[in-house]
């Protein structure tokens, strides 16, 4: 692991929180080491800037052995995310479109989703700050760069996010693999709109499904339906991208 995608010990985590001009998706924090002024600071820091810590095993710290980490650990972005507010203030949007993830944990599936984004005209991918995988060095490598070249949401919570979007006119089309309807059976040529995909064992959350104004489904033709997340979003937003397409034609 390369030293820039970590800040390790108390000082320097310490004092990467106070600066704030650091990118940081998470702290980790070894249970074997007692709490001081120091590690108390952190976490006041941490909640004060909506920043995920936790209190690990020691086992979690080995990718770190050769770092003086002092049973702390600091995990760097390689980019910076950007404010919900600021992405929706920032220009007049007309038939927009958003990929909202929830649940997913694999760094490839999240490259390869921020590939296909960037390639289908996506304007933003929406990440929870909690039970998803962040931005990291192996994400931005599947990616071929294409991480650079599209907005990184991340939220505390993904029900406020949908809310606000719905409040702002955007219209919210969750997966799932029970819906009635097919995803192409939706008009996504004269509207905002999100997508949210969930994890393949989880799929998308009941609370999120309930605030959505479509259930969509991949249609399957046999009993085996368990299509990668990036794939099954591959299939979805270039759907998007053809109806724009042939609108435009017309």
């Amino acid at each position: 692991m390369e030293n820039s995608e970590i800040i390790y010990g108390k000082n320097s985590v310490m004092e990467a929180l106070i600066a704030g001009n650091r990118e940081i998706n998470k702290i980790l924090i070894s249970k074997n080491i007692h709490s001081d002024n120091k590690i108390n600071k952190i976490k006041e820091l941490a909640q004060e800037r909506g920043i995920v810590f936790q209190f690990v095993a020691r086992e979690k710290f080995q990718p770190y052995a050769e770092f003086n980490h002092q049973g702390i650990i600091a995990q760097i972005s390689p980019i910076k995310y950007y404010d919900l507010d600021e992405f929706l203030e920032k220009k007049e949007h007309t038939n927009s479109s958003l990929v909202i993830l929830d649940g997913v944990e694999d760094s490839h599936n999240l490259g390869a989703i921020i590939r296909t984004c960037v390639c289908a005209g996506v304007d933003g991918i929406i990440i929870p700050s909690r039970r998803n995988v962040q931005v990291n060095s192996v994400v931005e490598k599947t990616s071929v760069g294409a991480i650079n070249h599209i907005p990184i949401i991340k939220v505390n919570s993904l029900v406020n996010a949908v809310q606000t979007l719905k409040d702002n006119n955007w219209w919210i089309i969750a997966t799932d693999a029970s819906a009635k309807d097919n995803y192409y059976d939706v008009r996504y040529d004269d509207m905002n709109f999100a997508v949210i995909m969930g994890a393949e064992h989880a799929g998308v959350s009941k609370s999120l499904l309930k605030a959505s104004d479509f259930v969509v489904k991949i249609p399957m033709q046999n009993s085996f339906n368990s299509l990668n997340v990036s794939n099954a979003l591959s299939a979805i937003i270039f759907e998007t991208l053809r109806q724009k397409l042939t609108k435009k034609a017309k």
